[in-house]
């Protein structure tokens, strides 16, 4: 399923924003959070030259999704998809804005070395 611009924007107010917390207090978002968060950076992987550590992408998951949390992998995979068409509509300042904090995010969860 593919999401506009439009039903972004409405999740990100619903979610108060489109990154992970610093390192150590993603256990304290809920699902759909988690879901929108974790989505950005997945989808921002290719778009912004980086490469995860699948192992680290896993051991995320494992510490921070409930394992009887049913809906989070369908989530994760609308968000995804839904971002992946939004970045390629970014202008070249926002890409490099977008890719410089993704980056970061990534680094200091552990999915960059």
């Amino acid at each position: 399923m593919k999401i506009g611009i439009g039903v972004s924007f409405a999740l990100l107010l619903a979610t108060g924003g489109l990154f992970l917390p610093a390192r150590g207090s993603a256990q304290g978002m809920d699902s759909m959070t988690l879901a929108v968060n974790l989505g950005d950076v997945l989808a921002s992987e290719a778009f912004c030259g980086l490469a995860y550590d699948q192992t680290a992408i896993g051991a995320f998951i494992n510490k921070n999704v409930k394992a009887e949390d049913m809906g989070f992998t369908s989530t994760l995979q609308m968000m995804t998809e839904g971002k992946e068409i939004d970045l390629e509509k970014m202008s070249p300042s926002a890409k490099t804005a977008h890719c410089v904090q993704i980056a970061r995010v990534a680094r200091s969860y552990g999915f960059t070395k």
